[in-house]
């Protein structure tokens, strides 16, 4: 399978690095891996919670059970990746089909390409955010070394993820080396989860340039200065191409459902509990160092949520306009005979092509905004309570 291109190296070396990447070797080591240093990183991060939830102040717990939470969706992601290992392979090799294809016409080669440099663009900005925000999650480490004295106990000592280790920090670059451990894994698995969320719009974008091209040659089946018969080999051509783009958005949803699903529950608790620490920070005395930590990683989250509601909502407009081309070509000017066979097309394209829920609902614009009015409703009730 040729697969060369099709995907920005960014994301051909992430999905490689966790064991998604098809054909990549010691897939099954990587996968190992990666699940015992995210379930103990996990167990590790709940038990200092649990022995500390009496002694941290309420929005300290808040913002440890958020950080928790976003490891937690990570190591859902890559299962669910891992689980549909063949759905993947499909949808790459349906992708290396379709560039083989467009080499042949211009304007479907220039569509392509087009969507594949904004597609780069979107996960180059994206991996530069999500760094970003794990730099200034981390900034705490910098702001608490300013107290040589704190920094001397280890009961105090920070780290970059607060956890209960069974060894002792003050040993000679121990430390040191938790932190750059600690680090390295939480920058890892960062950029991880927000390629996961550009491949999407990667797929959905080069999905949108198949119809794109399928709707050009709606809009030229039937020439306007002369009446002819329909190519057959045409008709053959735009209803395998139209059926492929289906099957393709079939695989699309099949991939991202469950995650989708996970992410709206999660994604809503996760807001809810950065802005109410961000919130409940104003008029205290670290008031400026908790929000410069968590401004952006509240910014990141929400940028997930409206990355899927987005990839649901253009897709569903893009299958509409499939039923539009069809409509709007010069239908009318062939025989009866002829003219019918493009409502065939109309018929079929009213059922839209759409991301869901879990199977529930579709993802939609619509659906961002009940998760910023939900965040916001539980923030209230936070803000209440403490």
């Amino acid at each position: 399978m040729k697969v060369e291109n099709i995907l920005s190296q960014v994301i051909e070396i992430c999905l490689r690095i966790f064991g998604i990447w098809p054909d990549s070797s010691c897939v099954l080591l990587r996968r190992f891996y990666w699940i015992i240093a995210l379930v103990i990183e996990q167990i590790l991060q709940y038990q200092y919670i649990i022995i500390h939830f009496y002694s941290m102040e309420f929005f300290e717990v808040i913002i440890m059970l958020g950080e928790t939470m976003a490891f937690s969706i990570v190591l859902i992601k890559f299962i669910i990746f891992w689980y549909k290992q063949r759905t993947f392979d499909r949808i790459l090799t349906m992708m290396a089909t379709d560039w083989e294809k467009c080499c042949s016409a211009e304007f479907s080669m220039f569509v392509t390409t087009c969507n594949a440099k904004l597609s780069r663009r979107f996960t180059n900005a994206t991996v530069a955010l999500y760094s970003m925000a794990v730099i200034f999650y981390s900034s705490n480490i910098v702001v608490k070394h300013t107290d040589d004295d704190k920094a001397s106990n280890t009961s105090t000592r920070p780290l970059v993820m607060n956890m209960d280790l069974p060894f002792d920090l003050n040993r000679k670059y121990v430390y040191e080396l938790i932190i750059i451990i600690q680090f390295v894994h939480l920058l890892l698995c960062s950029c991880a989860s927000g390629l996961l969320n550009a491949l999407l719009i990667n797929l959905i974008l080069h999905v949108g340039g198949q119809i794109n091209i399928l709707c050009e040659w709606l809009m030229e089946i039937f020439p306007l200065k002369e009446k002819r018969d329909l190519s057959l080999f045409m008709i053959k051509k735009i209803i395998k191409k139209h059926q492929q783009i289906i099957i393709f958005s079939e695989h699309i949803e099949d991939l991202y459902s469950n995650i989708a699903l996970m992410l709206f529950v999660s994604d809503t608790l996760i807001i809810c509990c950065l802005g109410f620490v961000m919130v409940a920070s104003v008029g205290t005395p670290d008031a400026v160092k908790m929000i410069i930590r968590t401004l952006l990683f509240y910014f990141v989250v929400n940028l997930e949520a409206f990355t899927f509601c987005f990839a649901g909502e253009y897709l569903s407009t893009k299958s509409n306009s499939i039923g539009d081309a069809a409509y709007n070509s010069f239908w009318y000017e062939s025989n009866s005979k002829d003219s019918r066979t493009i409502f065939f097309i109309i018929m079929r394209s009213q059922k839209q092509l759409t991301i869901t829920i879990g199977k529930i609902r579709n993802l939609s614009l619509e659906q961002f905004s009940s998760v910023i009015k939900a965040s916001a409703s539980y923030i209230s009730v936070l803000l209440a309570m403490s």
